[in-house]
């Protein structure tokens, strides 16, 4: 035999409010989803603004040196081996543009690092979450507890040999 129930089912308004304050949560979580987003696209765009000048900073280091260190240089490290220690001119001339060739290279490794963040890659990672971008098939949904680095990695490790292709046949970088 089943008890009696003491409790009466909820009423159509009772339901109704439920439902409202369901409707509400779900506009404050989207709400806040969207101003969390808003801040790292804003915060990813400000890293890249600064990475990018640091980068034509460091590109126009690499040009001064190399161009300058090759005139300067040149003429007195050149001058100093040939004619203080009695090297020949060639050997001299050679001494001095590997010094230069050395701190242009170094020029352009360090604008090559900080050129790296302009791929507003955290951006777009979180955008292929949520279905958006040419990666979005590639990346786990966003409810899954898969690190959408992880599977950046996992995509960028699968594809080594043939990258990602868009409609066009363009490579697609991954995030």
């Amino acid at each position: 035999m089943s008890e009696p129930r003491d409790e009466n089912p909820p009423g159509i308004e009772e339901a109704l409010r439920e439902l409202r304050d369901t409707g509400r949560a779900t506009l404050s979580a989207g709400r806040d989803a969207g101003k969390a987003l808003r801040i790292l696209l804003a915060a990813d765009v400000s890293l890249a603004r600064s990475a990018f000048g640091r980068t034509l900073a460091f590109s126009g280091v690499a040009i001064a040196f190399g161009a300058s260190a090759w005139l300067l240089l040149m003429a007195a490290l050149v001058t100093w081996l040939a004619a203080g220690l009695g090297l020949p001119w060639s050997l001299a001339l050679l001494l001095a543009g590997a010094l230069s060739a050395a701190v242009a290279f170094w020029g352009m490794r360090t604008a090559m690092g900080y050129f790296e963040h302009t791929r507003l890659k955290a951006s777009r990672r979180q955008l292929a979450r949520l279905g958006v971008g040419e990666l979005a098939g590639l990346m786990p949904d966003a409810g899954s507890g898969v690190s959408a680095e992880d599977a950046a990695e996992a995509v960028r490790d699968a594809t080594e040999e043939q990258p990602v292709k868009k409609g066009l046949g363009v490579d697609v970088t991954p995030p």
